[in-house]
């Protein structure tokens, strides 16, 4: 296993990866282990740092999702969310075709280990609101206007 950390705008972030897939991709408020980057880590930090300055609104990566049959299914959804764009827990919950399980959707969403590889910041409350984000609302928010910001400035 490799660990390796990407310093972004909105905050320090740690990329967990083996020899094949990235593992995590999460923010953290310090490095809590030593860095010791792969080849798979270091595209990580390349496709990161495109993302960032606007170059880049699909991740190709190889990601490993681990979790429940219920929760890699949200992740999958959510990854069909276009860049730019947001969607409501009710919506994804919809698109798997469970829609009374909005709630549900929300936990997955806060289980996504994979943070902005997997768009979970795209998923707002039904009334608009920024609701739930394991990186912090105020990251959610400058997640979503950077992505708008680029698309007007295409």
């Amino acid at each position: 296993m490799y660990v390796d950390y990407y310093k972004s705008l909105i905050g320090l972030i740690k990329i967990t990866t083996d020899d094949d897939y990235v593992l995590s991709c999460e923010f953290v408020d310090h490095k809590d282990t030593k860095a010791n980057e792969n080849e798979l880590s270091k595209e990580v930090k390349k496709q990161l740092k495109e993302y960032f300055m606007g170059k880049r609104l699909e991740f190709d990566l190889p990601l490993k999702l681990e979790g429940t049959p219920f929760q890699v299914h949200v992740w999958n959804a959510l990854c069909s969310i276009p860049y730019g764009k947001t969607v409501s827990y009710k919506q994804i919950a919809e698109a798997i075709g469970n829609p009374k399980a909005v709630r549900s959707v929300g936990n997955a969403n806060n289980k996504n280990k994979l943070a902005i590889l997997i768009p979970c910041h795209r998923v707002i409350g039904a009334n608009n609101k920024m609701v739930g984000y394991a990186g912090g609302i105020f990251r959610k928010q400058v997640l979503l206007d950077h992505e708008k910001s680029v698309l007007e400035n295409m």
